[in-house]
């Protein structure tokens, strides 16, 4: 899974990626145009993985990652209601989902661009700048359609204008500044869609950075936020960058202790990555042994076949069936002999629709 971190000039963008990641990215190297993002890969934290360290006794422990990409802050137009455009606009399209860090923090020291703090107007704002990046795209193809229709046979006319009439109808949503994200798309319009990579189809989560003087506030900012803009394929949450970037540079135990005397009993991290798996609808599924104990990333929904094939491609080709334990029930046991001893081993099929927590063995034909 790859987040796309971004946000407007001096919002506190990087320290925010700092805070996630457990980075030490130059904050002030993003002030200006920057040619290159952020890159880092998280660890995604999960307590099942101890446990089952402990039960299995593994000679390694393989958590599932998150990659975690932070977009140069100024790219030409950014925040000016031009859209997003050129090799940024081609990196971002790729991400699975958008992480927006907005400004809600006051630092006389680094004036807004705006000339004042409003979290909400710039908000408004990066949801303008993905939308005209998406209506560019859009009239693009548009434009290409009605090129094409002037030369095409009679029996590709159709498709044609199939197509230009769904485009048409998304443009005219997107000219009343709704997202993709929030329009009501038929599976044929879905799938039009999916080679485009537009940037408002994309699930966002908005981080409000705050100072430390907010902090008593959290909670209600964070119930402000989510009331605005809290939809199937948005959410919003609350974080002090700059305090959990410290945090982030402690120990697990010293950074825990700290926090909770700050009253964060949650690291920003550990959210993050909690509210992305809600997000894009994301599980985990557990694979053990004497060699390795290892956490699996896949969408809800997933048939065992499938799931398989995220370990090796040969076990889904292969696929005869799953032996399944759900992780509490392992937990509970002890092992894979005590659970099939006491009845909660089950044997799953290709119909099979994987569970978060399952801990699984795929038995298939090579």
């Amino acid at each position: 899974m790859e987040l796309g971190v971004v946000g407007l000039p001096k919002s506190g963008k990087t320290t925010a990626f700092n805070a996630l990641t457990g980075g030490k990215a130059e904050t002030s190297a993003f002030a200006g145009t920057q040619a290159k993002a952020n890159l880092a890969v998280v660890k995604v934290p999960d307590e099942r993985l101890a446990t089952l360290d402990r039960l299995f006794k593994p000679r390694r422990v393989v958590p599932a990652e998150i990659r975690y990409v932070d977009f140069p802050t100024s790219p030409k137009g950014l925040g000016r209601t031009e859209g997003i455009a050129g090799s940024f606009l081609l990196e971002l399209s790729q991400v699975d989902a958008l992480l927006h860090v907005v400004r809600a923090f006051e630092d006389p020291s680094l004036p807004h661009a705006e000339g004042s703090v409003d979290p909400f107007r710039d908000i408004a704002t990066m949801d303008l700048e993905l939308i005209m990046s998406d209506l560019s795209v859009i009239d693009r193809r548009l434009q290409k359609l009605q090129s094409s229709l002037k030369v095409a046979r009679t029996q590709e006319r159709e498709a044609i204008n199939k197509e230009a009439e769904s485009l048409s109808r998304i443009k005219s949503q997107l000219e009343k500044e709704v997202p993709l994200r929030d329009q009501e798309l038929s599976q044929d319009d879905s799938r039009l869609l999916s080679g485009f990579q537009l940037l408002t189809a994309k699930p966002m989560l908005v981080l409000l950075n705050i100072d430390e003087a907010s902090l008593e506030r959290r909670e209600s900012l964070e119930t402000e936020l989510q009331k605005r803009y809290r939809s199937a394929r948005r959410n919003g949450t609350v974080v002090c960058g700059k305090l959990e970037a410290e945090l982030a540079q402690l120990s697990l135990e010293e950074g825990r202790e700290f926090g909770q005397a700050m009253g964060i009993h949650e690291s920003g991290m550990a959210k993050m990555i909690r509210l992305s798996y809600q997000l894009l609808g994301l599980i985990s599924f557990f694979t053990v042994g004497s060699d390795e104990v290892r956490a699996w990333t896949i969408a809800q929904g997933t048939a065992a076949p499938h799931a398989a094939g995220k370990v090796h491609s040969d076990m889904e080709k292969g696929f005869i069936r799953a032996e399944v334990v759900a992780y509490k029930d392992m937990a509970r046991c002890g092992s894979i002999a005590a659970a099939r001893q006491q009845g909660v081993l089950r044997t799953e099929g290709k119909t099979y629709t994987v569970q978060d927590g399952d801990v699984i063995t795929f038995l298939f034909n090579s």
